[in-house]
């Protein structure tokens, strides 16, 4: 059947009317993902719509050197890479010409992904249903590709969704995802930009601000708030969810602060599991330069446990340093997350006489620095969150937790260093320190998560 005439007014019309058959993915598990750039107005419609996160999948097609539009494959994130052989051949491209594209479309994936990111870790979708958004499929190579990425990362269940795609695109994409919808599937279908009246390309500026308007729509708000502990003043970030279960206290590693993104990667997992965070810098600007500051675990022990006494007033009244913490964070109960060094010093806050810490998750941290007395004395139950390749500290996180007297685990995370920079590894974290937290906080209900090694 032929259909002629332009279906859309552009990329925005095109989202709300996908939107309106996607209605059924409504609900607290979905999370859209669009593909950057003319995927991302489309997507945030959508997100709109179903009240979902929108995050991105950086996908670069892999145009033929003598027709760019028509794809012959694409890379994506994470490494992930697809060919379509019949184009290849059909196009006469070499190994030579494929891998010329690839190192100038790789460049520019690399760029887009640092820009539009902005150092932010990629949305928790492990378990979760995952809406994958373009403008449209052609050949289905790019589609293919970011729903090759988010199945690697944990999705439960993916959803392709697209306006237009050809008339046979659910045979070409049978497997990638586990529903494909589409408003329209035209015949003949030479280029998904015939169907729309405006087809202009979206520039970085647009992404940026849609992406930026979905995190002000669905993100919990955070604020900058001035601490007291033991007589010094401090900065923080405070996050705290509606209705909060709990407030978690970041200790930052070297050379690390309240900006940590990976830190704050952890946080928002933590705040969309209805946890507050509190980031802050153990040391002030005049201290940091001195590198022998970041290794006084005894210093910043007594910091973090000066900031968990504040926070554990209810009313009225100075907690130990005559001080009270923010007021929407005090009274929950109280945990402690440690990253690097920070974690000694966490350890070193909760083996504190009459500690209101009542779990404590160290994420490639090193509790050894603890010192054998803090943590004998530790009774808050404690996880130690390793990178499988970082087996020097793996190796020491082993020996400390026989000196731990509290429930405590450890949990190795495959393929991660040190700094859990591989694709999905820092996720993995979060998840293990939000089940971790919500296991052990009072007031939390039970949740679950995969950790090995009790105590």
């Amino acid at each position: 059947m032929r259909v002629t005439g332009v279906h859309f007014t552009d990329r925005t019309d095109a989202g709300r009317r996908l939107a309106a058959l996607l209605g059924h993915l409504r609900g607290p598990g979905t999370v859209v993902v669009a593909l950057p750039r003319g995927g991302v107005p489309v997507a945030a419609e959508v997100a709109a719509a179903l009240g979902a996160p929108l995050d991105i999948c950086v996908i670069r097609k892999l145009g033929v050197p003598h027709q760019p539009e028509l794809g012959m494959g694409a890379i994506g994130e994470d490494g992930v890479r697809v060919l379509n052989e019949q184009v290849m051949r059909a196009s006469g491209v070499g190994g030579e010409q494929l891998a010329e594209v690839e190192r100038r479309e790789r460049a520019e994936l690399e760029r887009r992904a640092r820009r539009y990111r902005g150092g932010r870790a990629p949305a928790a979708v492990r378990g979760r249903t995952v809406v994958v958004v373009d403008d449209g499929v052609a050949t289905g190579s790019t589609a293919l590709a970011a729903c090759r990425i988010v199945r690697a990362r944990g999705a439960a269940r993916v959803v392709l969704a697209v306006p237009v795609a050809p008339w046979d695109w659910t045979e070409r994409l049978a497997g990638a995802a586990d529903e494909l919808v589409c408003v329209a599937t035209p015949s003949p279908f030479f280029a998904i930009g015939e169907f729309y009246g405006d087809f202009s390309q979206t520039q970085d500026e647009e992404v940026l601000r849609l992406l930026g308007s979905a995190d002000a729509g669905t993100a919990t708000p955070e604020r900058e708030v001035r601490l007291t502990a033991a007589g010094v003043h401090l900065t923080g970030l405070l996050t705290v969810p509606e209705a909060p279960r709990g407030v978690v206290v970041f200790a930052h590693g070297s050379g690390s602060g309240r900006h940590s993104p990976r830190n704050r990667g952890v946080a928002r997992y933590l705040n969309g599991r209805g946890l507050a965070t509190l980031l802050f810098d153990l040391l002030t600007e005049a201290e940091e330069p001195d590198r022998r500051n970041v290794f006084d675990v005894e210093l910043l022990g007594a910091r973090l446990a000066a900031v968990a006494r504040s926070l554990s007033v209810r009313g009225d009244g100075g907690g130990g340093d005559g001080e009270e913490g923010p007021s929407e964070a005090r009274g929950l109960p109280l945990g402690l997350f440690g990253a690097s060094t920070g974690a000694a010093a966490a350890l070193h806050a909760a083996a504190e006489p009459g500690s209101a810490v009542r779990a404590v998750v160290s994420r490639g941290g090193r509790p050894d620095l603890a010192g054998p007395g803090d943590l004998a004395r530790v009774r808050a139950p404690t996880l130690l969150v390793v990178g499988g390749l970082d087996t020097a500290v793996l190796d020491l996180n082993r020996r400390a937790r026989e000196r731990l007297r509290c429930v405590s685990e450890l949990a190795v995370v495959p393929g991660a260093s040190h700094l859990f920079e591989e694709p999905g590894t820092l996720e993995r974290a979060a998840e293990l320190a939000g089940a971790w937290f919500l296991r052990h906080l009072p007031s939390a209900p039970g949740a679950g998560g995969a950790v090995a090694q009790t105590r």
